[in-house]
């Protein structure tokens, strides 16, 4: 069995992916390109880049739902081959079942890992009154708001008690003011969770709020281009951090970095 080269809680060694045309007379499209990077346990790494460079797909390969075409993923120093109970995915819907409760949707994911049924509810009662969610236990999805869905779609992820979180723009579809209080509560969990987080963003504050470090990738096919390592106020207060005279610094330099990556030149040229 292959063996990983360090001790590091998520490990990329060489990953690259690449499609299927999608018709006759197309070549192969490729996704991703020799991406490595480590993460350490309970650290949030957030991945910025331009639309279409293999975000997304990267998550893929990470939660085991599709092989790479070449490189290796260890997450607990274990080789990724297929979907794990100890990663949970958060997407950009809440995804959550119309026809169950917002309990029942909390619980789902402890009923296909056979959680007993008091077990259940008690962890979903402790997380829904964490998100303040608690008064709507019994309600149904179409019932909420958009930001109070997404409230509960982190609590079910949140319910399995994953080792690593994987949050693929979890917040865009929320208005601005719900979604400063998301990644408030988004910060604090993981804090509080000790837990590790790989954050998907178009956002570059939400990035810079959330992470200690940020990866840039660039156009397809992604490839890993430069990391920045986020030294401000301590993550699980994200209203903190927006308030430290280094903040503003940080969102130029990531945009000066996507800049000079879409326009084809390299980080040493940017000055």
């Amino acid at each position: 069995m292959p063996t990983p080269v360090s001790d590091w809680f998520l490990e990329l060694q060489g990953v690259s992916k690449s499609f299927a045309p999608r018709s006759e007379g197309e070549s192969r499209v490729e996704a991703i390109q020799n991406i490595s990077f480590n993460i350490h346990a309970h650290e949030v790494v957030s991945i910025i880049g331009p639309s279409g460079c293999g975000k997304s797909t990267l998550l893929n390969l990470i939660s085991g739902l599709e092989p790479p075409d070449s490189g290796k993923i260890f997450l607990k120093q274990k080789e990724v081959s297929e979907p794990s109970s100890t990663v949970a995915f958060m997407l950009q819907k809440d995804l959550l079942l119309p026809w169950r409760s917002i309990q029942q949707n909390v619980e789902f994911g402890l009923e296909m890992t056979k959680t007993p049924k008091a077990r259940r509810a008690e962890i979903a009662a402790e997380l829904l009154s964490r998100f303040g969610l608690k008064d709507f236990a019994r309600a149904f999805p179409t019932q909420l708001s958009g930001g109070m869905r997404q409230r509960a779609a982190l609590a079910r992820t949140m319910a399995l008690q994953p080792d690593l979180l994987l949050l693929d723009e979890p917040f865009s579809a929320v208005d601005a003011q719900t979604r400063l209080s998301l990644q408030r509560e988004l910060a604090l969990t993981l804090a509080q969770a000790k837990k590790a987080a790989l954050l998907i963003t178009h956002d570059l504050s939400e990035a810079v709020l959330l992470s200690d470090r940020v990866l840039v990738m660039s156009p397809r096919p992604g490839r890993i281009v430069s990391t920045i390592d986020i030294q401000l106020p301590a993550r699980e207060d994200p209203f903190q951090r927006r308030k430290h005279p280094s903040y503003p610094s940080y969102i130029e330099q990531l945009w000066d970095l996507l800049h000079i990556n879409e326009s084809g030149a390299t980080p040493g040229s940017q000055r």
